[in-house]
């Protein structure tokens, strides 16, 4: 199997080059995440897609510029709100103008057997208990632990300071730690829940 290309090598391919394989790696490197951030927000899969789809047709508008971009993975996360809270706006006549007024709503995506392995009951204990989150709880969460985004990149998607996301990302898994059962807590794969970035 070959080896993915890093965001940056995939970034200097598209400015440099206009690398359309250098392009279609990063939306396939990029994509669920994208997709499950989007969703989050807007809570339709079709929508999400199609924001994510705008998200990197102007990512191909904007190739001769790319190499200006310090980091590209939170650029487009950056991107992906912006065009989710505008669906919501454009759509919505009460719609929240901030993410920090947004509903969200986190999925929980399985990765490997031992993760398939957990019962849909089980899932939904989990659901639920994220679900109890606080909203910007959910969603520095999902950045961190579902998208594995560092401190300091969910801070610059969600405009908090690195020292909120860890301090709502410890509030997320003291809740969680306290809401699920121990059996359950066990059975969360790789014990990634409830470990620190």
């Amino acid at each position: 199997m070959p080896e993915t290309a890093t965001i940056e090598t995939l970034q200097q391919r598209i400015a440099l080059y206009e690398d359309m394989n250098a392009y279609k790696e990063l939306y396939y490197q990029l994509f669920d995440g994208l997709h499950r951030f989007s969703f989050s927000i807007v809570r339709s899969k079709e929508v999400a897609e199609e924001i994510v789809s705008d998200v990197f047709i102007k990512i191909w508008q904007i190739r001769a510029r790319l190499g200006e971009i310090g980091n590209l993975k939170v650029y487009v996360y950056t991107i992906t709100k912006n065009f989710s809270l505008n669906y919501l706006q454009r759509t919505y006549k009460n719609a929240p103008v901030s993410i920090e007024e947004v509903e969200v709503e986190v999925g929980i995506e399985m990765r490997n057997p031992e993760e398939l392995f957990i019962s849909s009951e089980i899932m939904q204990t989990i659901r639920q208990a994220i679900m109890q989150l606080p909203p910007q709880c959910r969603l520095v969460f999902q950045l961190v632990k579902e998208d594995g985004l560092k401190y300091k990149e969910a801070a610059e998607v969600l405009n908090i300071s690195a020292l909120t996301v860890r301090n709502q990302l410890a509030i997320a898994i003291r809740k969680l730690g306290e809401t699920l059962p121990a059996p359950v807590q066990k059975l969360i794969p790789s014990a990634k829940l409830f470990s620190a970035s």
